[in-house]
């Protein structure tokens, strides 16, 4: 990033607030899918939630200036169709001009801070449906996690499903990303086998009033083949693959990812750090390559 441009946030933050909802008036809009009806949108919303890690850097995403460098770079290239995003990432990225022809998705509960005791009643502590509406934007995305085990995973289900609720009668999508959980060790663990995430998937896909705006966004399992067909067979809410950590190995992820694609179900993919923070630290590459995928 230009010092320029940072120094033109930094102004607009401290001296012109207003001009944040001035250039989302001003955005013109994408879609979540695209001209291919495929989608590819580059997700950014971890570090509101405590979660700053990027492969062995534990710190990597806590430098804002060198985070929104990564995402412009990524958001300008072909077959990129959309963001997703804490208030404070997209209004920088709006202020940037970044946004024109992409969806943009508001990250809506992120109060399940990572390692926190209260991780898993999750709160709703970023985007309202409301603001999503008036800024203009596509959609919301919701973080579930049942942990059927633990009480506090009944306030963040009743949230999810107003939430869901509340986007659908707004006429936006509603992304959710579902798990089924559990500590081990005082620490809180996704459960990626074949029955858990199929459970997961099934109760998000049952949430709120309608499910006609729901979309849902799931994890690869195993190597994207039978057990992800599996997985799928459970729901006919449109699928959008989430990306995960970033891995060692870039070239199986991708060939997960690409039988994970060819299931009926799947509209695209939802990555954010294997494509921001590559191994061989080359963005434009690694979004490139996902592109190739759709």
């Amino acid at each position: 990033m230009r010092a320029d441009e940072l120094r033109r946030i930094l102004d607009a933050r401290a001296t012109d607030p207003a001009s944040i909802a001035e250039a989302a008036a001003a955005r013109r809009p994408g879609s979540l899918l695209g001209a291919r009806d495929r989608a590819l949108v580059i997700a950014a919303d971890h570090p509101a939630r405590g979660s700053l890690r990027a492969g062995a850097d534990p710190m990597a995403m806590a430098d804002r200036a060198d985070l929104l460098t990564r995402l412009v770079e990524a958001l300008a290239r072909p077959g990129v169709t959309g963001v997703l995003g804490t208030a404070d990432i997209l209004e920088d990225l709006l202020l940037l001009g970044a946004l024109d022809e992409r969806g943009v998705f508001g990250s809506m509960n992120r109060g399940g801070l990572a390692g926190a005791s209260f991780e898993l009643d999750d709160r709703f502590t970023g985007y309202t449906v409301d603001a999503i509406r008036r800024f203009g934007f596509d959609g919301g995305k919701m973080l579930l996690r049942v942990d059927l085990a633990d009480d506090r995973t009944a306030p963040t289900l009743e949230a999810c499903a107003k939430a869901v609720g509340g986007l659908a009668d707004a006429g936006l999508v509603a992304m959710v990303e579902p798990f089924l959980s559990s500590r081990a060790g005082g620490v809180l663990r996704n459960d990626l086998s074949v029955g858990a995430a199929t459970t997961a998937l099934t109760i998000a896909a049952g949430l709120g009033h309608t499910s006609a705006y729901t979309w849902l966004k799931v994890p690869v399992i195993g190597d994207g083949g039978d057990d992800m067909a599996q997985v799928l067979a459970a729901t006919t809410l449109p699928t959008l693959l989430l990306g995960g950590e970033v891995s060692a190995e870039p070239d199986a992820t991708y060939a997960r990812w690409d039988k994970a694609l060819r299931h009926p179900t799947v509209r695209g993919l939802v990555v954010g750090r294997s494509l921001l923070y590559p191994p061989d630290g080359n963005v434009a590459h690694a979004v490139d390559t996902a592109a190739e995928l759709l």
